[in-house]
């Protein structure tokens, strides 16, 4: 299957399990914004079928890259990086997976990131979706203050509300598998 027919599989499961719109706003978004549409990208993203689509997808996109390592604030991150990491075992160029983690623990070794990666990797952050970026921030910040080489972002839908702005501020590039103009288009063409 070409990259674009999967592209397409996977906006179909997107609408499907993960798209939620009325033309009455009801959704609050993690900005404190209304919305007439919503993105929970978890039941995609934990789909075996969602998985091993956005897995293969992310792998093309950093298979000629000298990334080693991708991941990105819990919990949205956490099913892309693990499907991405399995996914480059399986073609013999493994990239493995880390989690941000949104608060500090109490104990143990107080690590904001949890994984085997080291100071000075080069590493993608990942986010399932991005509207304004804050949290895809917060975890780029969280990467560079552990010695990690944020190298871009990768996001699963980008709502094209100003999150890719924002987050150029911080990196270079900035990647989506899919931007909600693509997905209101395939919604439009069921």
């Amino acid at each position: 299957m070409t990259m674009d027919k999967m592209k397409k599989k996977l906006g179909k499961i997107i609408i499907e399990k993960s798209f939620q719109y009325s033309e009455n706003p009801p959704f609050t978004l993690a900005s404190g914004k209304k919305s007439n549409y919503y993105f929970n990208c978890k039941t995609t993203t934990l789909d075996p079928e969602g998985m091993n689509l956005i897995g293969t997808i992310i792998f093309d996109m950093l298979k000629d890259t000298d990334i080693t390592a991708a991941g990105g604030l819990t919990l949205g991150a956490d099913p892309i990086a693990n499907a991405l990491s399995v996914i480059s075992f399986q073609k013999r160029k493994p990239i493995k997976s880390f989690i941000v983690r949104k608060d500090i623990k109490d104990h143990g070794t107080k690590s904001v990131i949890e994984g085997n990666v080291s100071p000075g990797e080069k590493i993608a952050i990942i986010d399932d979706v991005i509207t304004t970026g804050n949290s895809t921030i917060t975890a780029i910040e969280q990467a560079r203050k552990s010695g990690l080489n944020v190298q871009m972002v990768i996001a699963l839908i980008d709502r094209e509300e100003g999150g890719r702005e924002n987050i150029l501020q911080y990196v270079d590039e900035i990647k989506s598998i899919l931007t909600r103009t693509e997905i209101m288009e395939l919604r439009a063409k069921k």
